[in-house]
């Protein structure tokens, strides 16, 4: 268990501090939802953690199995529905450096691909959100 801790300091702004490092995150509402969008908002931290568990868990098998993912970049593009507002789609793009793809043979990459789409914040995904997910591998 991760024990998070939240002040809500008005003006639509929070403060979280993650217990275990004590590291500390702002959020704050989007221009469309009457913040400022000065800050992550808490649906921005919902992809963000998508895109972050991918690396993640692709990250593991990849200490594991020696592969070069260095330098990888993910791009998570977050569509809201109008009123009442969720999320309703999380387009996810990867991509891998030319040299990481040189060195990583098709059943490699197949693992690495299935890895990412079962980590633990997609499978936590309602099937409501759409999650399309690009891997390019040696370009951008």
């Amino acid at each position: 268990m991760v024990r998070i801790d939240i002040e809500y300091e008005g003006d639509l702004h929070c403060h979280a501090v993650h217990g275990p490092s004590g590291k500390a995150l702002e959020t704050d509402a989007p221009v469309d939802n009457h913040g400022r969008g000065e800050s992550f908002s808490p649906t921005d931290l919902l992809a963000t953690a998508l895109g972050t568990c991918m690396a993640t868990v692709m990250g593991i098998l990849a200490r594991e199995r020696n592969y070069p993912l260095q330098g990888m970049k993910i791009r998570v593009l977050k569509q809201m529905t109008p009123p009442p507002r969720r999320v309703a789609r999380l387009d996810v793009t990867l991509d891998i450096p030319a040299q990481s793809a040189a060195a990583i043979d098709a059943t490699g990459r197949a693992d690495l691909e299935r890895r990412a789409n079962e980590c633990p914040v997609r499978l936590s995904l309602l099937p409501a959100i759409d999650v399309p997910v690009a891997f390019n591998w040696g370009g951008s």
